[in-house]
């Protein structure tokens, strides 16, 4: 019987508790939208348009961006796989590092018959 008290009482805090954070959340969303409503009319909406177009519109223009970005990346890792070697000082930078590598091999090889 005192068990089954005790957690009354907790699911009475628990709805409590939630029911407060959900009236916060409203409030503080509800007051973020207002705000972004209102930058968005004041400089983002073109002549005549509404704040529903504008965001649609800036929406549309990000996703495009995006895509764009994405597509370029693509064309560079395509055309470029091994990253700097596709480029011709990439290529000599490549082909100097593995000369160094090479003499660095060596030069521990002969440390050794010392």
């Amino acid at each position: 019987m005192a068990k089954s008290k005790l957690v009354k009482a907790n699911e009475k805090i628990a709805d409590a508790v939630v029911g407060g954070y959900k009236k916060i959340e409203d409030g503080v969303v509800g007051t973020y939208k207002k705000v972004e409503d209102a930058f968005v009319d004041k400089f983002l909406t073109h002549e005549g348009e509404s704040v529903e177009d504008a965001k649609k519109r800036l929406s549309e223009e990000q996703a495009a961006r995006e895509q764009s970005k994405k597509e370029t990346a693509e064309k560079r890792t395509t055309a470029h796989p091994a990253g700097i070697g596709g480029t011709d000082i990439g290529k000599a930078s490549v082909e100097v590092s593995r000369e160094i590598g090479r003499a660095s091999v060596e030069a521990s090889k002969n440390a050794g018959k010392h």
